[in-house]
């Protein structure tokens, strides 16, 4: 059973966001989506495709530090300060799995590092293809667009009570 997707929104894509100075609502919508359609709010934690609520590959995570962060050393810093002290050191894969802020933390990240301009709140096929372009190459756009329509769009309906 994963997490409900009120409370995932609530408790770790808000406060992440807030945190690295990148909240707004298409941000928290689009990585609601991308954790719905890539483990199922959680309850996939750890597949062949990737690690946590996102299915972050290795390489990607690796990717993120070594081409995005190297170069913003301040966010790199709000970032380590979100991972666990001693096992980010020793396993820092494992952290995508276990720790959600740091995992939402460097989804974002791979968005950002992408350059790719966030589309619209309502605009569902601009944010498959950008799922589908960096989370999910091989994915279909329908794996996304149905994602979004059990998941998210419960809250995108009640946003003004919710987001």
């Amino acid at each position: 059973m994963g997490i409900a997707a009120s409370e995932l929104c609530r408790y770790v894509i808000r406060p992440t966001l807030i945190y690295l100075g990148r909240h707004n609502r298409e941000a928290e919508l689009f990585l609601l989506a991308v954790a719905a359609s890539q483990s199922a709010l959680g309850d996939e934690l750890d597949s062949q495709r990737g690690h946590g609520l996102y299915s972050i590959p290795d390489t990607l995570h690796q990717k993120v530090w070594d081409d995005y962060l190297a170069k913003d050393p301040d966010l790199a810093s709000l970032v380590r300060g979100l991972a666990s002290q001693h096992a980010f050191l020793t396993g820092p894969d494992l952290e995508l799995t276990v720790n959600l802020r740091y995992s939402t933390a460097i989804a974002w990240l791979m968005v950002e590092a992408s350059h790719l301009p966030m589309p619209a709140d309502d605009d569902l096929m601009g944010m498959a293809r950008i799922w589908r372009q960096i989370f999910q190459p091989e994915g279909r756009l329908q794996d996304f667009t149905t994602a979004w329509q059990t998941s998210v769009r419960p809250l995108f309906q009640a946003a003004s009570a919710i987001l």
